[in-house]
């Protein structure tokens, strides 16, 4: 029998502080191998893939450290012919992507943790934009992307495919893999068979349930066959079909009975990956598939496992002991709190940091950017700066004032205090978290709040650092107070003048009632006729849209791009966005610019023809760009800050306005390299280099 169930790392931790957690450390069988306890890290897309190896080995052994009993890769491409450039997959196509998933299975068993490989083919849902070999599928069909189509799979082509996946096979067992999946669901290859309205074959790969599923069970006793007797086989699976044109949720159930037996492990999801599975916190609140995961692990005598967002021992437990699930999954909790397992074991609950639901993760892999955390500024960092997530280097010691309490300023003190600083944090606010506090008022962003919470209660255990709040202070304090060092952490604002993306210079024609989200996040409650001009793309413009709406208000959303909130597209939340917007009757105007305002109508002009006209409105809101706050950190550094002193530097907002994620990096980065002019040189290039000619 193969195990890696060792008395180390994960096993050596201290006595579990309260017993009721105890069932979340119990270990289990999964066919030939144990998994050490029951926090599972399900496949999840990293930005990393076959691209940056040893970047993605440090992040996933960083989660086995943590504690995580079971450690997967993303979804990893078994063959060229499923391709999905320009994202950036796992893969395991020859000896080399062997070695290099090898060295993050080492990693993972190094703290005595499983390591699983979920091999994926594609299907016609590729491009195969860098290998240039047609994408196969059960029919002829588009690319989701792409204008190209696959290549039907004639028999041949099928046992073409399963030859590519026993190899694959083959090469996660040499790599190392203890769990092996096999990937029937998520609209790739073996889904399209299963699929109803997909699959029109007449073959024995076509028409009845048993038919369509041929395929995936022959996949599936290929895969035993190989490597069943080393490696736990595990289905990842949809618990209520696809829909009824596809899968219904009977047929769906009667395939785990029929398959069940060929199985170790059932990663269960379901059909609605966007708007549910790997939902954000606006819209899907924790453990919201429990029924459906429920209803299909009543159907097997094989271990579930299963997501939900859990952050929560307390729920974790509960889906353990009430028969949910066997193994609690967890992507996003995972990359916010690599150590969220160990210190439940250690009793240090309110140390962890909890997802806050917002997809900047996913964000990142989709733009083809490794992947980044809002809670966690060392993801993706672990091997390129060597940023661990609980350990910072001690400082030189002395005094540091920062000024603002916002989410880069509660990062910066926070670490500065763990290294051994004495810091003071001030702000003029009344309350700590800056935008934090104020976004997460808005409809939906309530979890937000956690990224102020989280810090607030970790600096409340600092005695070396003190917090003044309701203190705004002048150039003239700031020099008198005499720190060592300086962090101007003051924010930004949003303009009021129509100046961002679109426009380029401010706009001239505006009177009336001109208000942006600050006003609106500060109270502001504009009634009647009322304009929003999203140039910012993201989620603010709809969440003050929401607000406005549900408290009465006619309210119009106007956006140059061709949908509402498009950058969210990048985190899965678009079509939410705009069905949540339609649903509250707000009138959405894309491809239009607001040109002008008089106090009675906005002047709309079409972003293609020029043309424009009057629509009427009593209130206009600007949701465009936004105005650093460096008024003090100028007025302390001067016009030319490189011929500053070196102990005055501005973090987050102040420097560069962006995501609540980009202010806590800010913080973190200058917090970190505080006396250590070595760190700011020693990010790591992840790359292949060329030897010879």
């Amino acid at each position: 029998m193969h195990s890696r169930y060792r008395d180390r790392s994960i096993l050596a931790m201290n006595t579990i502080t309260e017993s009721r957690y105890q069932p979340l450390f119990e270990p289990l069988r999964l066919g030939p191998v144990i998994a050490p306890n029951r926090f599972y890290q399900v496949p999840h897309c990293t930005g990393m893939g076959h691209a940056l190896p040893r970047t993605l080995a440090a992040m996933r052994g960083m989660k086995a450290e943590g504690g995580w009993g079971v450690v997967c890769t993303e979804y990893c491409s078994l063959h060229p012919t499923s391709d999905d450039q320009p994202y950036p997959f796992a893969a395991l196509w020859d000896e080399g992507d062997v070695a290099n998933l090898a060295a993050m299975a080492q990693q993972v068993h190094a703290h005595g943790a499983l390591a699983g490989v979920e091999l994926w083919h594609g299907g016609s849902y590729v491009p195969n934009l860098a290998s240039r070999l047609p994408s196969i599928g059960v029919r002829s069909m588009p690319s989701r992307e792409e204008p190209v189509q696959s290549q039907r799979m004639d028999r041949a082509d099928i046992r073409a495919f399963r030859e590519w996946h026993r190899a694959a096979a083959r090469r996660a067992r040499h790599a190392g893999f203890d769990i092996v999946y096999v990937y029937p669901t998520h609209g790739y290859l073996m889904w399209e068979f299963l699929s109803r309205s997909l699959n029109g074959r007449t073959d024995e790969y076509g028409g009845s349930l048993e038919n369509r599923a041929r395929l995936f069970r022959e996949v599936l006793e290929d895969t035993r066959a190989l490597v069943g007797d080393r490696c736990a086989i595990a289905v990842r699976f949809s618990a209520d079909g696809h829909g009824d044109e596809h899968l219904s949720r009977e047929e769906a159930h009667d395939l785990i009975g029929m398959l069940d037996e060929l199985t170790d492990l059932w990663d269960l999801v379901v059909s609605d990956y966007y708007g549910e599975e790997m939902a954000t916190s606006r819209f899907v609140r924790q453990g919201s598939l429990e029924e459906r995961v429920a209803q299909a692990k009543r159907l097997t005598r094989k271990p579930v496992v299963s997501v939900g967002r859990f952050t929560s021992p307390d729920a974790m437990v509960r889906q353990l002991r009430s028969g949910v699930l066997d193994l609690v999954g967890a992507a996003r909790p995972s990359i916010a709190d690599p150590f969220l397992p160990r210190k439940i074991r250690e009793g240090r609950l309110d140390e962890i940091r909890e997802c806050i639901g917002c997809n900047v993760c996913y964000a990142s892999n989709y733009r083809g950017a490794a992947l980044r955390c809002t809670q966690n500024p060392t993801m993706g960092e672990e091997w390129r700066r060597g940023w661990h997530p609980e350990r910072v280097p001690p400082g030189k010691g002395g005094t540091v004032l920062i000024v603002g309490a916002g989410p880069a300023g509660l990062e910066a003190a926070l670490v500065l205090g763990k290294r051994g600083y004495t810091v003071t944090l001030a702000d003029a606010a009344a309350e700590a978290g800056g935008r934090v506090t104020l976004e997460s008022r808005l409809p939906g962003l309530a979890e937000w709040a956690r990224v102020r919470d989280y810090r607030m209660t970790q600096l409340r255990s600092l005695p070396q650092v003190s917090m003044y709040l309701g203190n705004r202070l002048a150039a003239a304090e700031v020099r008198e107070f005499g720190a060592d060092h300086v962090f101007i952490a003051t924010g930004a604002r949003w303009r009021r003048d129509g100046l961002g993306r679109w426009h380029t210079r401010p706009l001239g024609a505006l009177q009336g009632a001109v208000l942006t989200p600050d006003d609106i996040m500060r109270g502001a409650r504009p009634s009647g006729a009322v304009t929003i001009f999203d140039d910012d793309h993201y989620y603010m413009a709809p969440v003050i849209a929401v607000l406005l709406a549900r408290a009465g208000a006619r309210v119009t959303y106007v956006t140059p791009t061709g949908h509402a909130s498009e950058w969210s597209h990048y985190t899965g939340e678009q079509h939410s966005t705009q069905s949540q917007l339609l649903e509250l009757g707000v009138e959405i105007r894309v491809s239009t610019v607001v040109e002008g305002f008089d106090g009675a109508a906005v002047t709309l002009g079409c972003v293609y023809s020029g043309r424009q006209w009057p629509h009427p409105a009593g209130t206009l809101v600007l949701v465009t760009s936004r105005e650093p706050d460096e008024e003090l950190f100028r007025e302390l550094a001067g016009e030319e800050p490189a011929d500053a002193a070196a102990n005055i530097q501005r973090i987050g907002d102040c420097r560069q306005p962006a995501l609540i994620a980009h202010a806590v990096y800010s913080g973190h980065k200058a917090a970190r390299e505080l006396d250590r002019p070595e760190e700011m040189t020693a990010a790591g290039r992840d790359r292949s280099i060329v030897h010879g000619s």
